[in-house]
């Protein structure tokens, strides 16, 4: 089998990266964390002018009807220039949810709207002192003629102030269910948090009698988890990714620091310890590759083990990124931690994704699942402890 991108595929990445490059790549995350919001903004409606938020929308909605793959070089680029905002939700998580579950009105009304760059979703899902587990969505929704009325607190949602609408996962009758609510939406208060990754800014989110037209639930009452798990196999695939693009910028940026870098007359890449990690770094990055670009083809042909292809690619993704990271810092020796250079912006959004819409042991839990074999005692001793904390 042949995985590699199609020559179409790579030139559009080469257009996304040469206007990355000329933005200078990862400035726009460094604007975003000055709030310099309107560059940011305008970053990314040149890369909605670019396509890149038409790919896997359907042709009659104005989209360019690609399928899953083809967002693969897109998400690497982005994950290179760390580009801000609520692409990775939009696009992998929104987008093929609402195609797959949505109604032909939900359809109509929101896919324009993201292929035209005008709407993006951010999902406000976790709550205070719970987990991306299905016992701990507690929000209560009531049905209300023909509204839902929403009261509870969202915690730790990213991205709200570039969002236009926001994926809620809330309990209708006690089971879990999908709903999209407009950020105008009257009722609805936002308080900004504090986060260790400031290229994603946090927000807490309070409904208090949050009513909403009951045409905008995904899918039927009660479908919500399998809905969110549909639209996490999609997120995940597209985040390792992401995760990859960030790692290729990361050995670049170690390598080419090694070069210049000199101790005791010679330029540190000339010693067997940097040279090692540096082929660890590689080896890792390759790895990862290779498992994304599976996890995302396992994807679009809905392959028989997507489910276990695409946990071990966020699995490995997400963890060679921590390692890639850390081990950057220790190349570039005390200026890694300063902030003038870019070890410290890779280091956070690594870290960020370690436990974000779900935590590893969760996706080890789910691909061994999906494989059908039991769960390790330590695993489930684990869990036990997470769930007490």
């Amino acid at each position: 089998m042949d995985f590699s991108l199609s020559q179409e595929q790579e030139m559009f990445r080469e257009y996304v990266r040469k206007y990355l490059t000329d933005m200078e790549q990862t400035k726009v995350a460094r604007d975003y964390i000055d709030n310099k919001i309107e560059q940011v903004k305008t970053v990314l409606s040149e890369l909605h002018e670019l396509g890149c938020t038409q790919l896997n929308i359907p042709e009659q909605y104005d989209g360019m009807g690609l399928g899953k793959l083809d967002l693969v070089p897109i998400m690497e680029e982005m994950g290179r220039a760390l580009v801000p905002g609520l692409h990775l939700e939009t696009s992998a998580f929104a987008v093929p949810i609402i195609e797959q579950f949505g109604t032909s009105e939900q359809k109509a009304m929101y896919l324009p709207q993201i292929a035209s760059g005008e709407a993006s979703f951010t999902i406000a899902w976790l709550e205070p002192g719970r987990s991306y587990k299905q016992q701990g969505i507690q929000v209560k929704a009531t049905l209300k003629n023909e509204t839902v009325v929403i009261n509870g607190v969202k915690t730790q949602v990213p991205d709200v102030g570039l969002a236009q609408y926001l994926i809620v996962p809330v309990l209708i009758n006690d089971e879990v269910t999908v709903v999209i609510v407009d950020k105008s939406t009257s009722g609805i208060t936002l308080r900004d948090q504090k986060g260790f990754d400031e290229t994603r800014k946090l927000t807490e989110v309070t409904f208090d009698k949050v009513e909403v037209p009951v045409n905008e639930i995904i899918g039927p009452i009660g479908d919500g988890w399998s809905i969110i798990q549909e639209g996490l196999l999609s997120y995940n695939a597209a985040l390792s990714s992401v995760a990859v693009g960030a790692m290729e910028h990361i050995v670049e940026m170690a390598s080419e620091y090694a070069k210049i870098r000199e101790q005791f007359g010679n330029p540190i890449g000339r010693f067997q310890a940097i040279k090692h990690r540096l082929a660890d770094m590689k080896l890792d990055l390759e790895t990862a590759r290779s498992l994304s670009y599976y996890a995302n083809w396992a994807l679009e042909t809905a392959a028989e083990d997507r489910i276990e292809a695409i946990c071990s690619a966020r699995i490995f993704a997400t963890q060679a990124f921590i390692r890639l990271s850390a081990h950057n810092i220790q190349i570039h020796g005390g200026i890694g931690f300063t902030e003038e250079i870019d070890c410290h912006l890779f280091v956070k959004r690594a870290r960020f994704y370690e436990n974000y819409l779900g935590s590893i042991e969760q996706y080890y839990e789910q691909a061994i699942e999906s494989l059908n074999w039991e769960i390790p005692e330590k695993l489930i001793e684990k869990e036990i402890i997470l769930s007490t904390q």
